[in-house]
């Protein structure tokens, strides 16, 4: 099956739209990733402050990581076998998820990478409709 897929993602949300010959499915998923994750324990303004009481930066970096690369493998999972990925979005989050499949030998599927702000469900699905016509 030869089908297409786009995908807009950002570090909170990806919406995927997979288009085949004669029908059209879209897929919401959310990451539960904590971006900026906050550093817990007292503060040094407050009174008394442990440092050992505030995890390290490297260990939240790892844990960020490691929720980010689930979060890419889902996206992943629900592409199936499309064939031809149109990725796009507003952040970092787009080349993350381009290096992740090519790490995984996908990276062959990406047809392109484009920028894009926050859109509707529908203006995604008409996004990737356009992209793949004129192709």
């Amino acid at each position: 099956m030869n089908s297409k897929a786009g995908v807009w993602l950002d570090h909170r949300e990806a919406v995927i739209v997979t288009a085949g010959a004669t029908d059209e499915h879209s897929v919401r998923l959310l990451s539960n990733v904590e971006t900026h994750p906050q550093r817990s324990g007292d503060s040094p303004l407050k009174g008394p402050y442990e440092p050992r009481q505030v995890p390290a930066d490297d260990k939240r970096q790892r844990a960020l990581t490691g929720d980010l690369n689930r979060y890419y493998d889902a996206i992943i999972a629900a592409l199936g076998n499309a064939q031809a990925l149109l990725i796009f979005g507003p952040g970092e989050a787009k080349g993350e998820l381009k290096r992740r499949l090519e790490s995984q030998g996908l990276g062959s599927r990406v047809a392109a990478i484009e920028t894009a702000d926050k859109m509707t469900d529908r203006q995604i699905g008409a996004k990737v409709r356009q992209y793949f016509s004129a192709s």
